[in-house]
């Protein structure tokens, strides 16, 4: 990888000669006053500028070939258009000011950059001014507040995405366009990423196989990270945060430079550690305690053929493991000190109120090499990503042996996504594309194998097309897939120094135990989608979309065989899973006017093969076990429905007034094989409730004194009571509703000439402290509160976070 990105830099310096420029003034279309500060970005190039204090802006080193540019400033309507850089080389912008910014512009799921609301295919954009205005515990739950968009949690750093009330494998989450990959089968296993060094994150809601392939059944969260500086800048922030609730401290700093000659650089370092959460119900909640450190850099360069850069990121996250285990007298919570856990002792207050893990934690790492590349070949556009990832989770479940890791898995991955942008005829865009990745898992390490070691090579060749009538604006395109799946035996013995499991080969298998058998398969599906979006006015469109989505079965549901801890569930794989497919349609409605934007997503998902779990009974109707304690569960498949939509209202009766609403639900039947369903299974499992949120916010343009855009706002989060739940087995149980008030206040601090001192913000969620549990929070089914009568733990209590950002400006 390395010897391909110094040979595209050789590239560069051979081609010197040929650069364009785009420059010019951008002004007030009112007072025709100079604007400083505006954002006129290429996102296809991935470079741009800022207008100096003179309203006038330069880019340099661009290929003469047509880019879309978004024009980007707060309090204005962005502007989107069009150029041709071998024809414009002088470009003037006069922005009108509005109360909503409007045309976003999206790269996630299309052939190149394009304005979300003409996507076919419900996209949501969410920029880094609503990442500053809410605040989060992690990247994931940054886009909880999205209708349509969920999370299934483990305590406050711990999330996995749900779309439409499907998740796991089945939503793909990208870094940069690059697969996240890390054991996303797991319910304890979040989203390696650092929250700080988010600048955007766009959301696919729908299937989006036909350019990601397996995974992206339910739809795809792209997290963007932080854009390099504009040309001929050198700039950064230092962060620092505090929340109350946790006492959760997180900093981080990053600094970036881009040169006028293409060479572009930027790196970031985060750190951020919780205590144990606490609620009015639970107080501290034992086991929920967090410390993570990231690091992220990037190198490159950016010319008239194109761009090539070189990117890293590092994040290392120690995370408790909680139980939920009480006293029966007190409902206080107990620890094990034990291997055998015959007896556990109370944790005292002072354990509760550490930054210090205990000893029963999960250590995940994951490391990240990958480089970006896109190639102007004559009229035609290539662009070539490579990616290498390890993931190493680690989860230390024996008190006796802090040092010995139960479960142990070691996860490679070498990514491939290669497109080519055919020119534009007679406004017919195609591109052709193949794109996978080769996996290989090491699961030998642990004392506890879950999951077996395995290989998987994944290959996937797609074609699409876009074309633009007048006021209508179509797309489709088609997608072959296979996945070459193996996984091999593995055989265990107690070691006989310290009684654990240990992975035996070749002579010493003898007595051995095998929980894993060899097994090969290969997983292959066509998918597809063809849509188009119209506008029937300047203000009203409409857009349709039909897509054919495509799963293979994960590594646990195809070959698990063991007790997970903390589940207190003997998991069986099933072989003879095939891959899930799913038919959706989904149609929409906007409207935008200068008082007024709304939007109505309405959708219908069938999928075939649909995987989930069953328990086992016994010839006699009765529980199968296979190790005491634990309830016996096999991976089986069956035919399932959901159906839904989402509507969003923001009325902006002056240009610093907005009352922004969502809404969303999702409804799921489990429609069996044929056969009659019982009552207790007729739900779908994890199926988030009705969800309203409700939002006051005033943003102030007019700049004070000491205060430039200051904002504070009000917003009520309602969920309704989910008693359309999966019942059988005790998977789930109903949750009631329940009411969230948030609050929060921010603004930049300038220097009497106008300069951004720093910004700060106070945000409150849970004001007035609700004691809930989240409908797809896990900790609801942990153990019994003696003392309160109540099942599980409780979310997060009040939070009041404190932010403060200082901008660098250095050249």
């Amino acid at each position: 990888m390395k010897k391909i990105f110094f040979l595209v830099l050789f590239m560069g310096i051979l081609v010197l000669g040929n650069a364009q420029t785009l420059s010019g003034t951008i002004t007030d279309a009112d007072t025709k006053e100079a604007i400083p500060g505006v954002a006129v970005y290429i996102p296809d190039l991935k470079e741009g500028a800022v207008s100096d204090i003179n309203g006038v802006y330069k880019i340099s080193n661009l290929p003469k070939k047509k880019f879309l540019v978004q024009v980007q400033y707060l309090g204005y309507a962005n502007v989107v258009v069009t150029l041709d850089f071998a024809v414009v080389t002088t470009k003037n912008f006069a922005l009108k000011q509005s109360a909503t910014e409007g045309n976003e512009v999206t790269i996630t799921g299309v052939s190149q950059a394009t304005e979300v609301k003409q996507s076919p295919v419900p996209i949501v954009s969410i920029d880094h001014e609503y990442l500053q205005q809410n605040m989060a515990t992690n990247a994931i739950d940054a886009i909880a507040k999205v209708p349509g968009v969920s999370t299934v949690t483990t305590g406050p750093n711990v999330s996995k995405p749900f779309i439409r009330g499907l998740g796991y494998n089945r939503v793909l989450t990208t870094y940069d366009g690059l697969r996240q990959e890390g054991q996303q089968w797991g319910d304890e296993h979040g989203i390696e990423a650092d929250e700080y060094d988010i600048d955007k994150i766009e959301i696919i809601k729908g299937p989006a196989s036909l350019m990601y392939g397996s995974d992206a059944l339910a739809g795809v969260v792209n997290i963007i990270p932080t854009p390099v500086a504009p040309e001929g800048k050198i700039q950064g922030e230092v962060l620092s945060e505090y929340q109350t609730n946790n006492g959760m401290i997180g900093n981080s700093a990053m600094l970036s430079g881009s040169a006028a000659n293409g060479f572009e650089w930027l790196g970031r370092v985060s750190h951020k550690m919780a205590m144990d959460y606490q609620n009015k119900y639970d107080g501290r909640d034992y086991g929920t305690a967090f410390r993570e450190t990231d690091a992220s850099g990037t190198v490159g360069l950016n010319k008239s053929w194109g761009y090539s850069r070189l990117n890293f990121s590092v994040f290392d996250d120690l995370q408790e493991i909680p139980d939920g285990s009480r006293d029966s007298l007190t409902g206080q919570f107990t620890k094990q000190i034990t291997e055998a856990d015959l007896f556990r002792p109370v944790v005292s207050p002072a354990e509760l109120n550490t930054y210090d893990i205990s000893i029963l934690h999960q250590h995940v790492q994951h490391y990240r090499l990958y480089t970006t590349n896109n190639f102007i070949l004559g009229n035609g556009k290539l662009a070539v990503n490579l990616g290498y990832q390890e993931s190493i989770r680690r989860e230390y479940s024996h008190p006796t042996a802090p040092d010995v890791p139960g479960l142990d898995l070691v996860l490679n991955t070498f990514s491939y996504d290669t497109k080519y942008y055919f020119p534009e005829k007679k406004g017919w865009q195609p591109i052709v594309g193949i794109n996978g990745m080769y996996q290989s898992n090491n699961s030998s390490q642990g004392t506890e194998a879950v999951i077996p070691s395995y290989n998987s090579l994944d290959a996937g060749a797609f074609a699409v097309v876009k074309k633009t009538f007048n006021r209508l604006e179509v797309s489709g395109g088609v997608r072959y897939d296979s996945r070459f799946f193996n996984n091999s035996a593995l055989y265990v013995k107690p070691n006989a120094s310290t009684g654990f499991d240990e992975t035996v080969t070749g002579s010493d298998t003898l007595g051995a135990s095998r929980p894993f058998g060899n097994y090969k398969h290969t997983f292959s599906g066509v998918t597809g989608s063809f849509g188009g979006s119209y506008d029937v006015t300047d203000k009203f469109l409409i857009k349709a979309n039909i897509a054919r989505g495509y799963r293979a079965p994960n590594i646990a549901e195809i070959s698990a065989n063991g007790v997970h801890p903390g589940t207190n569930v003997y998991q069986i794989g099933n072989p003879d899973l095939s891959p899930e497919f799913s038919l959706q349609e989904d149609l929409g409605f906007s409207y935008t006017s200068k008082a007024v934007v709304a939007s109505l997503d309405l959708f219908n998902n069938d999928i075939s093969n649909y995987i989930y779990n069953q328990k086992l009974t016994n010839n006699k109707g009765q529980d199968s076990v296979i190790v005491t304690g634990n309830q016996t569960f096999k991976y089986t498949a069956s035919h399932a429905e959901l159906y839904g939509g989402e509507f969003s209202l923001d009325i902006h009766p002056t240009d610093w007034l907005h009352f922004e609403n969502g809404f969303s639900a999702v409804f799921a039947v489990n429609k069996g094989n044929g056969q009659p369903v019982a009552d207790s299974a007729k739900y779908l499992p994890f199926i988030p409730p009705v969800h309203l949120t409700s939002d006051l916010r005033a943003t102030f343009k007019k700049k004070y004194t000491h205060f430039s855009h200051l904002f504070a706002k009000a917003e009520v989060e309602l969920f309704a009571a989910q008693n359309r739940v999966f019942l059988a087995y005790n998977t789930e149980t109903p949750t009631p509703g329940y009411t969230i008030f948030n609050i929060g206040l921010g603004a930049d601090i300038t220097s009497r000439s106008g300069k951004t001192l720093f910004h700060f913000s106070v945000m409150g969620n849970n004001l007035f402290d609700a004691a809930y549990q989240d409908h797809l929070s896990r900790l609801k089914y942990f153990g019994y509160n003696y003392a309160t009568g109540r099942m599980g733990m409780f979310n997060m209590g009040r939070n009041i976070g404190f932010k403060i950002t200082v901008p660098l400006d250095l050249k």
